[in-house]
């Protein structure tokens, strides 16, 4: 009947047919990404290595909600204020996705009156970017934040902080970095002896920030020509911001005539003068200089600020797009990644929270975890070493048909003894097949099971790599009975220690 037809009509545009419709196409949305198990395993890596230096410093973790109030957000990033997502209105609380951890953080302190926390947080942020995917900036990325929130003597929580970026970057071995220091104070206090108006402060100090992107005739240009600054208080603060140096340096700015008259200037040398006294007891001042070009955008940082930088490029065949994310341009062909980790006092955040206005001070670090994604994947691209993206220690192999119910049975007890085993899905697999398997994944052990071994009570245990395999009861052994397990978490220590 014709309603028969109509339905199953309606059924083939439902599902789309051949004349020419328009079919949707299967893609990530704008600035996101997928991780394949390759890089999965390559940022669990990354992940256990800065998380492992967290604890080691003492902190706790906490976990915030993906979206906040708009409200909470609101007035907090200054000009970037235009990135936040705001989520449709529906009828309920207008909402925003979260566009760092800093000001949930600071939100989590003054609605739960907490006064002195040390904690880390790992988690996805948002931003409205037009993102470079090809420079690692996407609308979706992870950020891992280390924050000492309390009321402490100046300067100790700060060089934990700048101590904890020096372990981290070299632990994961990603070469040569400096971590640069400043303190906002000392720049304000610079500024107003050149002669800037305080009402300019904010946007000559984001100028300034370029100053590692752009040559200094560039950023006077804009200073002078753009922001409407006098070519004398550009020339004078050209000749501060090309200083660099350590604690010496502080030391001969505090009797420097002009920013010494800076009252701010000379708080903000002190403390510089104390932390690098606490870097050195850190033994990390061979990799911190005080550089008075650092800057840094964000309108909430109060005291010091530092940024690490890795020192080299990646050296890399031509890569295409996918391939480069993280990456700033090349430069000599290899690839230049900048900044990695990025920090600073913020001791005003919590107030603007608190409905008595109290204030909690705040210092913390930012490691660029998106960044080091892309130099880990890169590296492990030009390395010939295989990156496993499985942890099985054991496969449990048969040799002869019909033994599926004897695999089963030995892969049940290792699971039970803890130790990582798996089985191929087949009946009657071939033993090629099932060793294809093992060196294709990575599996460094395989235990064959056959006739002959079932009779003799033991397991013939080959080494993957080496095709060693023995099949007398020594530690290569091991007979099927309660306490085979353990013999076998021996044999494999003792793989392991070989």
């Amino acid at each position: 009947p014709s309603s028969s037809v109509a339905k199953l009509l309606e059924l083939k545009a439902q599902l789309g047919g051949d004349d020419g419709k328009q079919t949707f196409v299967l893609k990530t949305a704008k600035g996101t990404r997928d991780y394949n198990p390759k890089q999965m395993a390559i940022r669990e890596k990354v992940f256990n290595t800065i998380v492992s230096c967290f604890k080691r410093h003492g902190a706790e973790t906490i976990d915030t909600p993906v979206f906040e109030l708009k409200e909470t957000l609101t007035g907090k990033y200054g000009e970037d204020s235009k990135l936040i997502y705001d989520l449709k209105d529906q009828g309920g609380e207008l909402l925003s996705l979260r566009y760092d951890l800093t000001v949930p953080f600071a939100r989590y302190l003054a609605m739960n009156k907490i006064t002195n926390i040390k904690r880390y947080h790992i988690a996805k942020v948002y931003r409205r970017d037009n993102p470079a995917m090809t420079r690692g900036r996407y609308r979706e990325f992870y950020q891992c934040d280390f924050d000492i929130a309390g009321q402490y003597d100046p300067m100790i929580p700060d060089a934990e902080c700048l101590k904890i970026v020096y372990e981290i970057l070299s632990e994961l071995d990603l070469g040569d970095f400096h971590i640069k220091v400043n303190d906002r104070r000392i720049l304000d206090g610079m500024f107003a002896v050149c002669g800037v108006p305080d009402e300019k402060f904010r946007t000559i100090c984001s100028t300034v920030d370029k100053l590692d992107k752009m040559l200094w005739e560039d950023v006077k240009n804009e200073m002078v020509k753009e922001k409407g600054l006098t070519e004398e208080a550009a020339d004078q603060i050209g000749e501060y911001v090309s200083m660099q140096g350590g604690m010496d340096l502080a030391e001969r700015l505090l009797h420097d005539p002009k920013l010494s008259q800076s009252k701010q200037a000379c708080a903000g040398l002190t403390d510089m003068k104390q932390l690098f006294s606490y870097l050195q007891l850190f033994q990390i001042t061979d990799k911190v200089v005080f550089d008075l070009s650092l800057a840094r955008g964000l309108d909430y940082y109060t005291g010091v600020i530092y940024e690490a930088v890795l020192c080299q490029t990646l050296q890399a065949p031509t890569p295409a797009p996918a391939e480069q994310n993280g990456a700033v341009s090349g430069e000599e062909g290899g690839v230049s990644v900048g900044s990695v980790a990025g920090g600073g006092r913020y001791d005003g955040l919590v107030g603007m929270f608190d409905p008595k206005g109290r204030k909690v001070p705040c210092v913390g670090v930012s490691i660029g975890i998106e960044r080091i994604f892309s130099i880990m994947e890169q590296k492990a691209e030009l390395s010939a070493e295989k990156v496993r993206t499985t942890e099985t220690q054991v496969l449990v192999a048969s040799a002869q048909k019909n033994l599926l119910e004897e695999r089963l049975r030995l892969t049940a007890e290792l699971w039970n003894a803890g130790i990582k085993a798996e089985l191929l899905y087949k009946k009657n697999p071939k033993l090629l097949t099932q060793l294809q398997h093992c060196e294709e994944t990575g599996i460094p052990l395989v235990a064959i099971l056959g006739e002959q071994e079932l009779k003799d009570g033991v397991v013939k245990v080959r080494n993957v790599a080496t095709r060693e395999e023995n099949s007398q009861k020594n530690n290569l052994q091991f007979k099927i009975h309660r306490s085979s397990s353990q013999q076998y978490r021996e044999h494999l220590e003792c793989i392991d220690h070989c």
